[in-house]
């Protein structure tokens, strides 16, 4: 089954069975291949601005999970900083760091509810789409940026044994196999593991420990069934395990990584997806079931100082359901869509804040006697340690009713659809704080206690609810321009919605302000002000294209956008000496720019593909009651995207049959890091290449990514009025080996 012109642009990894359906461009915007279950027949039907990445790219790039995918797609930038919790995606200048994701993620099309399990490696990838602009009326919830949809290499498309092994800078190492079994024509089974581990890049002064060292380990079963011809059962279940050390923030006043408390990261993760077809001619039905179950600890040195100021830890379970009913047909130039789907989510955390010493002294009592001294009176706390307790119980559901229709005219398409979304949020939470105090009376030079052991027992408890009701509509039009199959020009107008929450990590915050008021200092803000957030809206409004031209040989895609967008979701830092971090509405906030892809074939041995995306992200309406940021650009998306890659093949007589020659850019930025755009990363460029030698069904690849060992920051925040940067990875470099039996 293989075929020379294949071979140009697939690794002996990628293995013969993959001939039958993959394209011969390793980038595509229009490719003829089946999308998601609720998308047109093929990606250049749908009036949407999208990007298909198969096989042979990701296996150049090395691309293994989301972040790997930042920059390939135009005003798709997903930076790598923190830890595997931290699955920010940002796009045309939407985006939040924490709770709620403005991208949705499907993975064998199981939606992932919770953006804090989006990092995760994936062996076996068969190809990644990513949809930019609103998703909502069909995905509802959290899709209000785009959707990343993440297929899996299938059993009935590829049959045998598929390992890999790789080494590289850091001591890091990764080793993933594979085995595939097609049982009879209608059963298929694959069954695939993976381990890797890595020193990190960073070093912690404090003790000469690695920053971000990891280990990791995953396995998944896929079962591939046709019980009957029209009717396909799809089951994939898997599990990922993943263990980090520490976070490399540095201090930016002092210019060093240095925090002297315990900070690491535990995940484990469980998924099981059953999906099931049934095709009735003219209609299909489907229906797509999950579960998902996360257990995680992230504990932190919040501070990141070398001094004890206080710690975090923040224990999770949290279970899912989802039961995504689908039902589309066709009645001669008429089709329809329409579905109904439901979810259920729980979880139960636990995230007490420790304030030792320094903390003490600086953060509470320090505040406190700001008021006694003129008095001649000190407080002094009587334990080493202050725990500020906090327990949560977030029960989440919501159902959802939509439909789409579209009709052929001619060359023209014409598309509406509208959504009912319904959700309930509940949060029921338990704040504790026990400790004691002494108050003294200065006595000449010295101090002396005038009542001691005081009492301090806080206890707060309650339960917040909320009821988010929406309609999503969308509306599109398509020419098909008959002079050139396979391309046309669209616009399209689609409501975005991103759904409300609570600031869990305020509360610790709201007790510390309520043992300073205990202490005889007032509380600084409301607190009933603080411990929610509203939904998200926007409006995007897109004209775009997409063209097959010079007989297929380049492949392009150009889009148009703006969004106006009303109380979008920030995190922000609160002024002064606090710890938390908060999830703020903006008024309104406004986004334009423009996209541009392109893939090229000229002749067999080369592929070039390009992409560009620039973002215009402003405040319209926003004044947190300390600054007025109209005019000031949106922090933390770039206004600027690249992503350059250039691939040559070479046959070889001999041992070897071909060696391929890889080399790859990639770009972002300026990054503005804070509301008054005060600080910034200005654009920086990376720059990446592989030499692969292919051996029949072997393939060895020499690589290196940031070759120039460009310096640059993907993270910035404040903590207690200090400011912390996380640098990029410096150059790195390593060999894969990947065989096929």
């Amino acid at each position: 089954m293989k075929s020379l012109g294949l071979a140009v642009v697939l690794s002996a990894f990628s293995g013969a069975a993959l001939a039958d359906e993959a394209p011969d461009t390793t980038l595509t915007l229009n490719e003829v291949s089946v999308i998601a279950i609720k998308g047109a027949p093929t990606i250049d039907r749908m009036p949407v601005a999208s990007t298909v990445v198969t096989a042979p790219l990701i296996e150049s790039l090395n691309i293994k999970t989301i972040k790997n995918m930042s920059e390939v797609s135009p005003n798709f930038y997903v930076p790598d900083y923190g830890s595997r919790m931290t699955s920010t995606i940002y796009v045309r200048g939407m985006g939040a760091r924490i709770d709620q994701p403005v991208v949705g993620f499907n993975v064998d099309n199981v939606p992932f509810l919770n953006k804090d399990g989006y990092d995760f490696d994936i062996e076996d990838i068969d190809r990644i789409e990513v949809l930019r602009g609103p998703q909502s009326t069909l995905y509802g919830r959290n899709t209000m940026g785009g959707l990343v949809n993440v297929y899996t290499l299938s059993p009935m498309k590829y049959q045998g044994l598929r390992s890999m092994l790789e080494y590289g800078t850091a001591n890091s190492f990764r080793a993933s196999v594979g085995y595939y079994d097609k049982l009879s024509s209608r059963f298929a089974m694959a069954v695939t593991g993976f381990y890797g581990r890595s020193d990190g890049y960073f070093t912690n002064k404090y003790n000469g420990s690695d920053c971000g060292k990891e280990q990791q380990a995953a396995a998944r079963w896929k079962t591939v069934w046709y019980p009957a011809a029209n009717l396909k059962i799809e089951n994939a279940a898997s599990f990922s395990w993943s263990e980090q050390s520490g976070y490399p923030y540095e201090n930016i006043d002092r210019g060093e990584i240095n925090y002297n408390d315990t900070c690491f990261y535990r995940r484990t993760g469980v998924t099981d997806g059953l999906t099931v077809k049934l095709n009735l001619g003219n209609v299909e039905l489907s229906s797509i079931t999950s579960f998902q179950y996360v257990d995680d600890n992230m504990t932190l040195d919040q501070d990141f100082l070398p001094l004890s100021y206080f710690t975090l830890t923040q224990k999770r379970h949290e279970w899912a359901l989802t039961q995504d009913f689908i039902g589309k047909g066709t009645a001669g130039a008429y089709s329809w869509l329409a579905g109904l789907f439901g979810f259920y989510k729980k979880t139960r955390m636990e995230a007490p804040v420790t304030f030792k010493k320094d903390g003490i002294d600086n953060l509470i009592l320090d505040n406190a006697n700001k008021g006694m001294n003129p008095m001649g009176m000190m407080l002094s706390c009587d334990d080493d340690e202050i725990r500020l307790g906090s327990r949560f119980r977030n029960p989440v559901w919501g159902v959802a009713v939509y439909h789409q229709s579209s009709y052929r005219a001619g060359a023209w398409d014409f598309s509406a659809g509208i959504r009912l979304d319904v959700e309930k949020n509940t949060l029921k939470y338990y704040s504790d704080c026990e400790t004691a105090f002494t108050v003294s009376r200065k006595m000449g030079d010295t101090w002396v206690p005038v009542r001691e052991d005081i009492a301090v027992d806080l206890k707060d408890n309650d339960k917040l609810s909320d009821t988010f009701v929406e309609v999503l509509p969308k509306v599109s039009v398509t020419y098909n321009i008959p002079s050139l199959p396979a391309s046309n020009v669209y616009m399209s107008v689609a409501r975005g919605y991103k759904s409300g929450g609570y600031n869990t990590q305020m509360f610790s915050d709201v007790l510390q302000q309520k043992l300073m008021s205990a202490m005889g200092t007032p509380e600084k803000y409301d607190a009933e002000k603080i411990m929610s957030y509203k939904p998200e809206y926007s409006w995007n409004y897109e004209v775009g294209a997409h063209l097959l031209l010079l007989d297929g040989k380049l492949r392009g895609q150009a889009a148009l956008f703006y969004i106006d967008c009303r109380d979008q979701q920030l995190t922000s830092f609160p002024d002064g000496l606090t710890t938390g971090r908060i999830m703020a509405n903006a008024g309104k906030t406004r986004s334009y720019g423009a996209e541009l892809s392109m893939s090229y074939s000229p002749v067999d041995r080369w592929d070039l593909n390009v992409a560009y995306g620039y973002t215009n992200a402003k405040f319209v309406k926003y004044d947190d009651g300390v600054e007025n940021y109209k005019g000031k650009y949106i922090p933390y998306s770039p206004k600027n995207t690249i992503f350059a890659n250039v691939k040559y093949t070479q046959p070889v007589k001999g041992w070897v049959n071909e060696v391929k020659f890889d080399v790859n850019c990639r770009g972002a930025g300026d990054i503005m890091w804070n509301e008054s755009n005060t600080v910034k990363q200005p654009f920086y460029a990376t720059l990446g290449a592989s030499v692969t030698a292919v051996h029949n069904d072997c393939s060895l690849t020499v690589w290196g990514e940031n070759l120039t060992d460009a310096q640059y920051d993907t993270f910035y925040f404040v903590s207690i009025g200090n400011a912390f940067l996380q640098k990029g990875k410096p150059m790195r470099a390593g060999v894969t080996l990947r065989m096929n039996f």
